[in-house]
């Protein structure tokens, strides 16, 4: 189960795990949440989209002020080219002129995310530290709820915050704290809707919410009982809402068109479409290791074996240098590619060895070893190593790819049959 795919959908998530028999919780790190009344789990309904509100006074919201975001741009260009610093020393800035407003505090904790999800959320180093900064813009939207009922800037940053963290603590396994978080964020998003014709960054949950209830419904029926508490939403009309949100955003552009990415290449098949998407992030972002890969990816799809090659490269060299965002995921992804091409483009043996060789150390030295480019890598050893009559390294390998590969896959039964043939 993707668990991205339910960031504002995190109340599924304990009966996803309890359906799949997960393994127990690793050690709870994380920081004690507030009590606080939780709201009971609204219907909600979509047919008053972008409304606006009748008679609002947004004077001193953040999120609407053109000279913050003027101010900000630079910093949330670094935020998402993965100078952290550069973009935090904005973000504390914004933090010392307003310490009592949730948007400072979201936007540090969206920057410390950011070190956590390339690593495919393997690095939980800095989980205390974003909690503690979702929970405190929490803290201050609350506040700002209680003194105007109608901030609906606030209810943004509530259902924001609570949409983040109930992500994070449903990758740790961390049910009880993810169903919190759900109700919370659904429960915002409804307040918030309301804005929708004020700004697209209010729409960036509605859109989310309008593409994943009928996709959690076709791809997980038993669940749709559980989906009355959520609208009936349409595809359609949530991809619609994305690229109104990557178009016109400002805070929630890049993590529009991230999904919008995503969506299009892993849900609706549509890799020509996600293309565009993936070349512009990783063009305008060149040191996001995770744009990169993903541009990699596909570009290692379609053909575009120079482009391949010269990103794969970049995000090797990065990484090697240590610079933040590129890590053994990244690596992962572009020593396999590497090691495709010397292979079969420039007949270099030698090099396509290494390289997956390479990917495979990537692979174990996160655990990301239940198939994916770790399998094939040891699918394309045991193959050179047969061919080199290596039979030693080749039954190694083999033993490798029987072991993770599906057992329906031709792979599997490549390396049955040479297991069977070559008995030690």
């Amino acid at each position: 189960m993707r668990f991205w795919l339910l960031l504002w959908l995190p109340l599924v998530l304990p009966l996803l795990s309890h359906a799949q028999q997960p393994t127990p919780a690793p050690r709870d790190t994380t920081i004690h949440l507030r009590s606080v009344e939780v709201p009971p789990m609204p219907t909600v309904a979509l047919d008053t989209l972008q409304v606006l509100p009748g008679a609002v006074d947004y004077s001193g919201w953040l999120l609407l002020d053109k000279d913050i975001q003027l101010e900000l741009d630079g910093a949330v260009q670094n935020l998402y080219n993965c100078k952290y610093d550069k973009a935090e020393k904005q973000f504390r800035s914004l933090r010392r002129r307003y310490p009592h407003h949730p948007m400072p505090y979201f936007l540090l904790g969206l920057s410390t995310w950011w070190k956590i999800y390339p690593t495919n959320f393997h690095a939980t180093e800095y989980d205390r530290l974003f909690y503690a900064y979702m929970d405190t813009a929490n803290t201050y939207s609350e506040r700002l709820v209680k003194a105007d009922p109608h901030n609906y800037e606030a209810y943004f940053f509530l259902a924001a915050a609570n949409g983040f963290s109930g992500r994070l603590n449903s990758e740790r396994h961390n049910w009880a704290r993810a169903t919190f978080n759900g109700r919370r964020a659904l429960t915002y998003l409804q307040k918030s809707r309301e804005a929708n014709g004020l700004s697209p960054e209010f729409l960036f949950g509605e859109a989310l919410i309008n593409y994943y209830s009928p996709w959690i419904s076709e791809n997980y029926p038993l669940l749709r009982p559980v989906l009355l508490f959520f609208p009936k939403g349409s595809k359609q009309e949530g991809l619609r809402q994305l690229r109104q949100v990557a178009d016109n955003g400002f805070y929630t552009k890049i993590e529009a068109e991230n999904f919008l990415m995503k969506i299009l290449y892993n849900d609706e098949h549509q890799s020509a479409q996600a293309f565009p998407i993936a070349r512009r992030l990783a063009l305008r972002y060149p040191d996001n290791g995770y744009f990169a890969r993903f541009y990699g990816l596909l570009c290692f799809q379609k053909g575009e074996f120079d482009e391949c090659e010269r990103v794969s490269r970049d995000i090797l060299t990065k990484l090697n240098a240590g610079m933040p965002g590129y890590e053994a995921t990244s690596g992962r992804y572009a020593s396999y590619y590497l090691g495709y091409l010397a292979q079969y483009k420039y007949k270099d043996v030698a090099k396509a060895k290494d390289y997956y060789q390479r990917c495979i150390v990537f692979a174990e030295s996160n655990g990301d070893t239940d198939g994916g480019y770790f399998l094939f890598a040891n699918n394309s050893l045991a193959k050179i190593a047969a061919a080199e009559h290596d039979n030693a390294a080749a039954r190694r390998y083999f033993n490798v790819v029987a072991d993770k590969a599906d057992r329906k896959s031709d792979q599997y039964r490549e390396a049955k049959a040479w297991l069977k043939k070559n008995k030690a």
